[in-house]
């Protein structure tokens, strides 16, 4: 086994080590030693060194908590689930482990740079039924954005175009004369020191349709690191958070039939968060 391990894993990871450590395990949990013989069609387990990751400042607000859901409202800049170079840091892998809810999984997901209700299952069991839900657009989503006011523009108005996102690249584009796949209903509510507070109602859920739409009517998100043009921030830099607020969701129970809404507890507009809200932050 130590032979095809290392012939497999070498490049990757620290082979000699992860055996001698017995990080190596197999189906069971028993060690994989270097002199085992081979066994085809084996699995084998181990859990890979992570990078050191800074503590993204903010407490994850547990909105609703139930047999079935869990619903909370995230701060800017954790990740919904964990992905590159996010993975302790992750709404995901935070509520596992306060929560002691092992199969918690997110019914949908956020940016790591928008904040507000994220809704998740707390078991595997639960996901078919609300997932459907979101699946057939039975859940209406509201936001909240700040963004530069334009005298000009008539509001409210439906933004509706085609946006595509390829696998690989940092950001979305708009692409014109493709069938429409992307939707939001954009109105002003408010003037907050110079900014309009815009409400945004998605029709649809494709990656980064809100901030693209914002853009597109030249009023984009304050404080978007990629849009009109994609800044270098620094993955530590938490002082400035994208003024989008995932601010309500709303649907009828796929399980119980009940009607159901959750509010976001943050409002705009957001401000920089402290790390010493975390449990065990600094001060």
């Amino acid at each position: 086994m130590g032979a095809w391990l290392r012939h497999r894993l070498a490049e990757h990871v620290d082979v000699a080590g992860l055996l001698a450590a017995e990080r190596l395990v197999d189906e069971d949990g028993r060690p994989v030693r270097d002199d085992d013989p081979y066994r085809p069609a084996l699995h084998v387990w181990f859990h890979r060194d992570l990078p050191d990751e800074a503590a993204v400042p903010g407490v994850v607000h547990v909105v609703h908590r139930d047999e079935r859901l869990v619903v909370v409202d995230k701060p800017p800049f954790l990740s919904t689930i964990p992905r590159g170079k996010h993975v302790l840091q992750s709404v995901v892998v935070r509520l596992r482990a306060e929560l002691d809810l092992p199969e918690l999984s997110p019914l949908h997901r956020l940016d790591r740079g928008t904040s507000g209700v994220l809704m998740l299952a707390t078991e595997q069991r639960w996901r078919g039924p609300y997932q459907t839900a979101f699946e057939r657009r039975a859940v209406d989503k509201t936001y909240r954005a700040l963004a530069p006011l334009r005298p000009d523009l008539e509001l409210p108005v439906v933004v509706r175009n085609h946006i595509r996102k390829v696998r690989g690249t940092v950001h979305a584009e708009v692409v014109p004369g493709a069938p429409v796949n992307a939707e939001t209903t954009v109105s002003l509510v408010d003037e907050v020191d110079g900014l309009g507070l815009y409400r945004l109602v998605p029709r649809t859920g494709r990656t980064h349709q809100l901030r693209l739409h914002l853009f597109g009517l030249g009023i984009p998100i304050v404080d978007d690191p990629l849009y009109p043009v994609g800044r270098d921030v620094a993955l530590d830099d938490f002082r400035h958070p994208m003024q989008l607020l995932a601010a309500e969701v709303a649907f009828t129970d796929p399980v119980d039939g009940r009607r159901r809404e959750f509010h976001a507890v943050r409002s705009l507009p957001l401000g920089a968060e402290r790390v010493s809200d975390l449990p065990g932050g600094a001060p």
